[in-house]
């Protein structure tokens, strides 16, 4: 019997029903929030969240799990808001997310300092609130495993073998991060069956994914609708190749859609990735799978069991 925190309380695993795995109800920069609010409008913030959760919510999905943390703005009572104004699940995380490093405050503190603030949010509440994490999140990108990067992957490792949530990462393919993330988390003792290497699916060479794959770990095929890296086309041949593998249960489908973000002018977001959105998997890229062999029972490993799986750490 397995228990998760969402941000309106404990729900089982089994509750967890249709679940995407990887998306954000709101991405903002910390310091320019706190120092020029006034850029900001809050209500028109919740308004973008509440319209596209529903419209998540009315193809079938009943769980997102928003991993927004330290330096992505988290604002665990803004997700809050969305999920009790959707009335959805909605699980937060945990963690610090940063290519490069971390404020002073932390590189003057060891990795157990930090490692004890993740478990607060778990087990206490996240920013004086009794709304607690559900998993955790670190990053490594382009700039590859710094000294503050890997201090808080440590951290993360360590958070997650006191308390025994899941691990989830935002990963750069093309320079081999997840493998990377990997080597540290696993020499920390973390459990491979509850780490996500997250953005997996930004790279089509099926070597490196597979690599990735037999050390035990999910991976994400969870930017759909961003086409950079990656096209929509070269997504869907990815998983359909794994899929033929036997790796659906081991894949997860999501956008990682924000549904507001201020790190980009307004606008240019919507010009440059105008199929990125909450429903674009459920609505284009699921019946493109189907119609291309994947099968039903695939599909609901990569969208409803394999959540199970990696909070439960099978």
């Amino acid at each position: 019997m397995t228990f998760i925190n969402s941000v309106t309380g404990p729900v089982h695993t089994s509750e967890l029903g249709l679940t995407l795995i990887h998306e954000h109800m709101r991405v903002r920069s910390e310091s320019v929030h706190a120092q020029f609010p006034h850029l900001y409008d809050e209500e028109q913030e919740v308004a973008k969240a509440v319209e596209q959760v529903n419209r998540a919510k009315a193809l079938g999905v009943k769980t997102i799990c928003d991993p927004t943390v330290m330096e992505q703005g988290r604002d665990i009572r803004f997700i809050e808001r969305i999920a009790r104004e959707t009335d959805t699940q909605i699980v937060a995380a945990t963690g610090i997310y940063t290519y490069n490093y971390i404020p002073t405050h932390f590189q003057t503190r060891s990795i157990d300092y930090m490692a004890d603030l993740f478990v607060r949010d778990i087990e206490v509440g996240i920013q004086n609130t009794s709304i607690k994490a559900g998993f955790l999140k670190c990053a490594t990108d382009a700039p590859g495993v710094t000294a503050d990067v890997e201090k808080v992957m440590r951290a993360v490792a360590r958070a997650h073998k006191k308390t025994g949530v899941p691990i989830m990462t935002h990963s750069h393919p093309a320079s081999g991060t997840g493998l990377k993330q990997l080597d540290i988390l696993l020499d920390e003792g973390a459990n491979p069956n509850q780490i996500l290497i997250g953005h997996t699916g930004d790279t089509d060479n099926l070597e490196y994914i597979s690599n990735v794959l037999t050390q035990g770990a999910f991976i994400g095929m969870d930017r759909y609708g961003l086409t950079r890296e990656c096209s929509t086309e070269n997504r869907n041949n990815t998983v359909i190749e794994l899929a033929k593998q036997g790796y659906s249960n081991r894949m997860f489908l999501s956008q990682d859609y924000c549904c507001t973000m201020d790190w980009f002018p307004e606008g240019v977001i919507e010009e440059r990735f105008p199929k990125w959105s909450m429903s674009f998997v459920l609505e284009e890229v699921v019946p493109e799978l189907k119609r291309k062999g994947v099968t039903e029972q695939q599909i609901q490993h990569m969208l409803f069991d394999n959540a199970r799986c990696w909070f439960e750490g099978k």
